[in-house]
């Protein structure tokens, strides 16, 4: 049975025609890394992250200064799932399709479902990441871009106060803030926009330096609660950078991760890290931007999309095939299909059962935001 997959290859890859279609807009945008084949589902894998330097008085003398060692700091992340979707037959199903002449058809369409539902997860486990995101701009509830592009030249600042290399910056945004981009004028005017790739195609062209994407793996926010009026509660404030924020006057809070938090009258909107129900309040990195006096108001946001702008290096995923024993499994024949638009590479096998056979198609992946200080949420 050596050769039980090589009939099935024009089927796979057609399924693999349908698969590429789909939106898939995090999955190319952030960095993606092989993962090392020693490393087992579980396993850390770490990922060096450079300190912040710091700067010394420049002293003449006979040898340099005693200085600049840093501690050594990393970021670990694993491979989190190792998952598959199953397509098995019957020897008497497979009869009753081959009659009517469609079985191939039928196959390609489950195969790419399989890949399709796993796609589809690793890009919504992706996405999941705003929740360690900087800070946020825009009003949530209201889906950006319905006057403009200025959202964009808004949302990377965040990204450029925080010090993000400009170099490759991703904005990913649902289909809503798509259709607004696409039925933005200076973007459909060839005249305005130099090209009338929007006009025609329906691309989304680059903005302010950020290459923008869509994706169907965003989610809603469900936004916490709380009753009463909390204010800060620290008698000399928080200074700039402080991400540990105290407050009272609050009951029945239910922060949740993800939430967005203002303190008194200022523009920021704080991400905040973890779930919790008592004080304090932890922010992500690199905490307030501005300082806070003791007994500031503390408004929580309300639910909203979480378009997700980034340093491509910021937002680090691994994938790999699944795992298979030394010398093999079960299995009679298995090959690997690559996505050439995600990048994704598949594992698919097959399984020659009593009186019926099952395919596999599987993939194992890990993701991590390394740097939160370089993500920021367009709120949608």
């Amino acid at each position: 049975m050596a050769n039980s997959l090589s009939c099935l290859m024009p089927t796979l890859f057609a399924a693999l025609d349908i698969v590429s279609r789909e939106i898939v807009g995090f999955i190319p945008a952030v960095s993606v890394n092989a993962a090392p084949n020693g490393v087992a589902k579980g396993d850390p894998i770490k990922i060096p992250v450079a300190q912040t330097a710091e700067s010394y008085d420049v002293v003449p003398g006979a040898a340099p200064g005693d200085n600049g060692d840093q501690e050594a700091a990393c970021v670990t992340m694993t491979i989190r799932k190792s998952k598959y979707a199953p397509v098995r037959w019957t020897g008497e199903e497979q009869l009753s399709v081959s009659n009517a002449g469609v079985l191939n058809t039928v196959l390609r369409d489950q195969f790419a479902q399989a890949m399709r539902v796993l796609v589809n997860e690793a890009e919504q486990d992706i996405a999941s990441c705003y929740r360690e995101a900087s800070r946020a701009y825009g009003t949530a509830g209201t889906t950006p871009f319905a006057a403009g592009v200025t959202d964009v030249a808004r949302v990377r600042k965040i990204l450029v106060d925080n010090g993000a290399p400009l170099n490759d910056l991703q904005l990913v945004v649902d289909t809503a803030a798509g259709a607004n981009l696409r039925a933005n004028t200076q973007l459909t005017r060839a005249n305005e926009a130099g090209t009338d790739a929007t006009l025609r195609r329906g691309e989304l062209l680059q903005i302010s330096g950020m290459s923008i994407r869509e994706s169907a793996g965003i989610r809603p926010h469900a936004a916490g609660s709380f009753t009463g009026d909390a204010v800060v509660n620290n008698s000399g404030g928080y200074k700039p950078g402080a991400n540990i924020v105290a407050y009272d006057g609050a009951s029945a809070a239910d922060f949740r991760a993800g939430d967005i938090v203002t303190f008194a009258d200022a523009d920021d909107k704080y991400v905040i890290s973890r779930a919790g129900t008592v004080s304090p309040l932890t922010l992500n990195l690199p905490g307030l931007r501005n300082a806070v006096a003791d007994d500031a108001a503390v408004t929580l946001g309300g639910a909203y999309t979480p378009n997700l702008a980034f340093d491509r290096n910021a937002i680090q995923a691994i994938f790999r095939t699944p795992a298979v024993p030394q010398g093999g499994d079960m299995a009679d024949d298995r090959t690997v299909v690559t996505d050439p638009v995600s990048g994704l590479s598949f594992d698919v096998s097959v399984y020659r059962q009593y009186k019926q056979v099952k395919y596999e198609v599987g993939l194992a992946w890990g993701w991590k935001c390394i740097r939160p200080e370089h993500v920021a949420i367009l709120l949608g």
